[in-house]
This record gives C-alpha cells, sequence and structure tokens, in this order.
C-alpha cells in the first residue's frame, strides 16, 4: 500500500467517530489516574502502553479493506476457541476466575478475541444464507454462539456470555430475520433462565443476581461494592467533589481498590465530576454509536451492514452493562467501560472494531 494511498484513506476516515475514539481513549487514561493517584502501582502508564500498541492495529484494520472478512473469520473464531481451552491448562487465575494467558508483558482475555470471531462469523454467515430457512439461520448462529460461551462460562466469567445474545439478535435482525422467529427465540431464552442460574451459575453470581433485586441484602457482605458506588454517585451532586478531592469514598477505601480501575471506574469519575461529568461521558458514547450506526447506513454491502451493527452492539452492550451496574440498574457483570476502563484485552478488541468501523467506512466507494 503506496504512501499516496495511505494519506487519501486517511483523509477519508470519518472524523467525528475516529475524534470521538481519541478523545475517550485520552479520558480513559485520565480517568484510570484519576481513580489510582493514591496508588503505587502505575496503571495509567500500563494503559498508554497498551495505547501504543493498539493505534497501529487500528489504523491496519482501518485501511485494510474490510472484505478480509471473508477469508479471516473463520481462523480468527477458531483461534479464539483454542485459546479458551488453553486457559483451562496455562491460563491465569485473577479473582477467582481464570480468564487470562500471559503473554509476558501483559495478560491477554481470548473472551475478548472470541466475541470479535464471533461477530465476524456471524457476518459471514448470515450475509451468505439469505436463501436458508430462517429457523436454520438462527440455530447455526446459535452453534457458533455455543462453543465459546460455555468454555467462558466454565473459567467462570458471566458477562463474557451475556455480551453475545443482544450482539447474535442485533444482527439476526439487520439480516432479515422475521420477528416472530426473533420473539420466539427471546421466549426460549427467558424459559430457559431458571435452569442456567440453577446449574449454570456459581454461588457467587447468583448472590449478585439477588444483590441486584435488592441491594439492601448483605450490606456488609455481597451487596457492599454496589451500595457503596450508589453512594459515590449518589453524594457528588451536579458538580462533583472534584479531581483529587480529600476524603472521596474512593480515597477512604469505600470502593474495592482492586476494580475502581475497571469495573467501577464510572462510580470514580461519577463521584468527582458529579451529575454533568457523568452525563457528559454519556453523551460521548451515545454520539460514538450514532457514529457507528450512521456507518452502518452508508455500508457498501450486507456483510459491511452486519458487521458494523453486530460491533456497534458489542460496544452498546458493554457500555450499558458496565455504568448499569455501578447504578443498581443491571446486575454487577464484570464487563468493562470501552475506551475507559483499565486493561489491554478489551481495548485492543475495541480499537480493532473501531478500525474494522472506518473500513467499513473508507471503502463504501473504492476509493482506490
Amino acid at each position: 500500500m503506496n504512501t499516496l494511498l495511505l494519506a487519501r484513506k486517511f483523509r477519508a476516515l470519518n472524523k467525528p467517530l475516529f475524534i470521538l475514539m481519541l478523545a475517550l481513549s485520552a479520558f480513559g487514561i485520565y480517568a484510570i489516574y484519576s481513580a489510582t493517584w493514591m496508588r503505587d502501582t502505575p496503571f495509567w502508564a500500563s494503559q498508554i502502553r497498551w495505547m501504543l500498541i493498539c493505534i497501529p492495529v487500528f489504523f491496519f484494520v482501518a485501511f485494510n479493506d474490510y472484505q478480509w472478512v471473508r477469508i479471516g473469520a473463520v481462523p480468527i473464531y477458531i483461534l479464539s476457541v483454542i485459546l479458551l481451552i488453553l486457559v483451562f491448562f496455562i491460563g491465569v487465575k485473577v479473582f477467582g476466575a481464570r480468564s487470562w494467558l500471559n503473554l509476558g508483558f501483559g495478560n491477554f482475555q481470548p473472551s475478548q478475541l472470541a466475541i470479535f470471531g464471533g461477530v465476524l462469523l456471524f457476518a459471514l454467515f448470515l450475509s451468505g444464507s439469505e436463501e436458508m430457512h430462517p429457523a436454520l439461520r438462527i440455530l447455526t448462529c446459535l452453534g457458533i454462539t455455543a462453543i465459546p460461551c460455555v468454555l467462558i462460562l466454565i473459567q467462570p466469567y458471566l458477562g463474557g456470555t451475556l455480551v453475545w445474545l443482544p450482539v447474535l439478535f442485533a444482527m439476526l435482525f439487520t439480516a432479515g430475520i422475521q420477528v416472530r422467529y426473533l420473539v420466539t427465540m427471546i421466549l426460549m431464552g427467558v424459559a430457559l433462565m431458571p435452569v442456567v442460574v440453577n446449574f449454570g451459575l456459581k454461588p457467587y453470581q447468583k448472590d449478585r443476581i439477588l444483590i441486584f433485586l435488592d441491594p439492601s441484602l448483605d450490606p456488609q457482605g455481597a451487596g457492599w461494592t454496589i451500595n457503596q458506588s450508589l453512594n459515590a454517585i449518589g453524594s457528588a451532586g451536579f458538580w462533583g467533589k472534584g479531581f483529587k478531592a480529600p476524603n472521596t469514598l474512593n480515597e477512604l477505601g469505600y470502593l474495592p481498590s482492586t476494580i475502581v480501575h475497571t469495573d467501577f471506574i464510572y462510580s470514580v469519575f461519577g463521584e468527582q465530576h458529579g451529575f454533568l461529568g457523568a452525563f457528559l461521558l454519556i453523551l460521548a458514547f451515545a454520539l460514538l454509536l450514532l457514529c457507528g450506526l450512521y456507518v452502518a447506513t452508508q455500508a457498501q454491502d450486507q456483510l459491511g451492514r452486519l458487521l458494523s451493527v453486530g460491533i456497534v452492539m458489542l460496544l452498546f452492550t458493554h457500555t450499558f452493562m458496565n455504568i448499569g451496574m455501578t447504578v443498581a440498574v443491571t446486575p454487577i457483570t464484570g464487563l468493562p467501560l470501552p475506551l475507559v476502563s483499565y486493561g489491554g484485552s478489551f481495548l485492543l478488541i475495541t480499537m480493532a472494531c473501531l478500525g474494522l468501523l472506518q473500513s467499513i467506512w473508507i471503502h463504501r466507494k473504492l476509493v482506490y
């Protein structure tokens, strides 16, 4: 790819989407620092190192025609399944879940690659199976979902499985599956929910659901984190307590130090910057997702549309579940906030997803 072509593709980037990505990424480093500045470990510096890895990945994916998905979807999906299996043999255990592989320079979470591979494979299959019966298309997609989800649930990492169904549902709808089939799928899922809860969840995961239904249960135990998150956000007022303000719940240790820069970074930010800051952050994510949906409307083929919708729903589900669990709207799942939460694995996959969106935008009108 020559320099002139690279320059043309750079100018063809979706500028609002690109600016929002950079702004949220920079904000993420600030948020991580503001959540952990009183501690010895420089998590913000580690996030910068991951950013230096992820930005070239973003441009590599953005500048290459997304049609590579037709060849790469199956290998990436198979690689993710292999890595999920390897986790059980050489994986690193963190907070009770064996979900990570040690790469030497950091840990990598294969479940993040798995959902990315799932989106690619869903898009590839659904874009080439219009003549197939809708029920068979749904069952095939559920089969694609089942293998990694079972492996992720065994780790156990419940949050990593919850992302799959919203993504699949959105992509099936985009692929033209009739509503009656989708409603049937939802009803079957609801009917199976008691079985999953009783036989598929660990005791602490069941406790999270009970605490979600009633945060006042076990306030000194399982309900401690969510109650302190509500106190932190609720005590901030409109303007918040300010950056490095003394005697915040985060600084005093009421929010667990192990997760304030990952799962509960929104709680810290809400305490520091109040309703206004929290609203602006949500607005930034809303604009990012709307940009992604606009890319979907401009895609040149069904493959591009399906990829765009799948990526947008992937990012939306993480955003909704992460912010929702900090304000007791959703159960605690451990899903990170895209571009903001600390963690290299999800940052890498998020950048790859946004790069794929840019590729769909750049190549919507053959720019060569």
